[in-house]
């Protein structure tokens, strides 16, 4: 890919990609003040500004590198939002709420850019194309945000979830998983392929896991913005 080319990629996903990861961080914190903690917004970090919410390595670096190698998938995050659950107004209830905030936003930041693609006939026709490559990016990656972390492993939004929905004696020990989640994730996305491939099979968890429910969700937001 040469440099032009390169730049163009940076352009149509930058947009999307901060997008999608700020205002995920500022769901959750605007939940959290809600409903009883307003740590996220006495830190600054209630806000659409993205510099208050990136992360180097996981806003920039990791998804930049991604990008550059025409990795098969996006793996990124920024830097997490600060809830002290104890203040919330029901601790165990309102973690759902707080954890279901960044996904649903995503979902709804999908659907947003779906709609947007309406608006493409109203726009010069030197930039319908730029324009529909960044809608069509916030739509993938708003869906694989969105879906990614609802799955059911600390220190994910799914993994909090599970947590505050399922029995003492299922919710406890997976909430002990939190402090090796990152270190899970890792492995099952990266090292076990890698080293799986190099065995002459591959294992791939995470994409058998999450390739059927991005298809539903894409679908689905096409079907309700009636582009299909």
């Amino acid at each position: 890919m040469d440099i032009s080319g390169i730049l163009y990629q940076i352009s149509v996903w930058i947009v999307p990609a901060l997008a999608a990861i700020t205002l995920h961080e500022a769901a959750h914190g605007f939940v959290a003040w809600k409903l009883g903690d307003d740590t996220a917004k006495q830190q600054g970090r209630v806000t659409s500004n993205p510099f208050k919410h990136i992360d180097p390595l996981g806003t920039v670096i990791i998804p930049g590198l991604l990008l550059l190698v025409k990795a098969p998938f996006l793996f990124g995050y920024a830097k997490p939002v600060p809830v002290n659950f104890a203040r919330l107004n029901n601790p165990r209830r309102d973690m759902v709420w707080v954890a279901l905030a960044g996904p649903g936003m995503n979902f709804a930041l999908a659907l947003l850019f779906a709609l947007c693609f309406h608006l493409l006939p109203l726009l010069p026709q030197d930039t319908a194309l730029w324009f529909a490559d960044n809608f069509k990016n916030g739509i993938i990656l708003n869906v694989i945000l969105g879906v990614f972390n609802l799955i059911p492993l600390p220190p994910l939004d799914g993994g909090r979830v599970a947590v505050g929905l399922l029995p003492d004696s299922l919710a406890l020990p997976l909430a002990r998983l939190e402090r090796y989640g990152f270190f899970i994730l890792i492995g099952a996305i990266f090292l076990l392929p890698m080293i799986t491939r190099g065995l002459g099979m591959e294992l791939d968890p995470i994409r058998w896991l999450l390739t059927v429910p991005i298809g539903y969700v894409v679908n689905l937001i096409a079907n309700i913005a009636g582009l299909v």
